[in-house]
């Protein structure tokens, strides 16, 4: 059981991290190339550890 909360906690702050990323990344009109792929990588990295953690409240 803490185990499944643990993971739900962990999803919930990457979930928020990831809305506060495209959130500022659309109120923003002036991003460079550089901090679109910066921006994109931190996505990826978000988007990657939520997979993980799904798969763990699987099991």
């Amino acid at each position: 059981m803490a185990k499944k909360n643990k993971i739900q906690i962990a999803l919930e702050y990457y979930t928020k991290k990831g809305e506060e990323i495209l959130k500022t990344v659309n109120s923003r009109n002036d991003l460079t190339a550089d901090e679109i792929i910066h921006f994109g990588e931190e996505m990826a990295i978000l988007e990657y550890k939520m997979t993980a953690l799904e798969v763990a409240k699987e099991s």
